[in-house]
């Protein structure tokens, strides 16, 4: 049995959906550094009373941040923080985008929850250099307008940048992993839309929050995004994938 993880060190604090929050907290509390790659969590009963939530919402927290290969389950040995992330993961997310199968909204929450917990780590770590690179390809999703491919091409690498410039080696490790997510959603979410400019005007708050290291206005910017992209990918969706993604 291996090393167990500290517990969290403050109750949830509810302002969402019990479950959205939940997962939130606990991809802050996986990102704190107090977790290291491979060490056990604390079981069920004493994350819940840490959290001050019940154990059937935790329950399914987990299974979103399992899906994502942020953590893993071990038969009879509990709950892990993964090593490093599912080479599985890209297939399944892949297909259930263009599919459209069961698992997809618990694919896009968890995307949702990722980015906007490292937008804010991004604002307070990034480089001078990392800063650079994120205003590159803004520029570059910029000139590429009408070029639907190029466009993606920088969305998506301005996205794993931002990863990248938190610090936070575990959940960029899993934003990478996830790329066939973004690539795909991105691909829908364009192509459908037959424009950029309204997707590039999301961005750009997002880069000026992390250039100004204002974390607050870096995670509202983000769940901005977040939020307008995910209404656009399901307004993309045919008919029978809506009804999955909204049952």
């Amino acid at each position: 049995m291996g090393e167990l993880a500290p517990l969290p060190d403050r109750p949830l604090r509810r302002r969402e959906p019990a479950t959205v929050e939940l997962t939130r907290e606990l991809l802050t509390y996986l990102a704190s550094g107090d977790v290291t790659p491979g060490q056990r969590l604390p079981g069920e009963r004493a994350l819940s009373e840490a959290l001050g939530v019940g154990r059937a919402a935790l329950r399914e927290a987990i299974k979103s941040l399992i899906l994502l290969g942020v953590l893993e389950q071990r038969q009879g040995d509990g709950t892990y923080l993964a090593k490093e992330p599912s080479s599985l993961l890209p297939k399944v997310i892949e297909w259930g985008v263009l599919l459209g199968n069961n698992q997809l909204t618990d694919l896009i929450e968890a995307r949702q929850l990722l980015e906007v917990t490292l937008a804010p780590q991004a604002a307070r770590h990034r480089s001078a250099a990392a800063a650079a690179r994120l205003t590159q390809l803004v520029e570059e999703m910029r000139a590429a307008s009408h070029d639907y491919d190029r466009y993606i091409e920088a969305d998506v690498e301005f996205h794993l940048e931002l990863a990248a410039a938190s610090g936070n080696e575990v959940l960029t490790g899993v934003l990478s992993n996830i790329r066939s997510l973004i690539e795909a959603w991105a691909h829908r979410v364009i192509e459908s839309a037959q424009e950029t400019e309204s997707s590039l005007a999301m961005h750009v708050p997002v880069l000026d929050a992390v250039i100004e290291q204002d974390e607050e206005r870096a995670r509202a910017a983000m769940q901005a995004l977040m939020d307008r992209a995910t209404r656009r990918l399901r307004r993309s969706l045919p008919a029978a994938e809506q009804r999955a993604v909204e049952s």
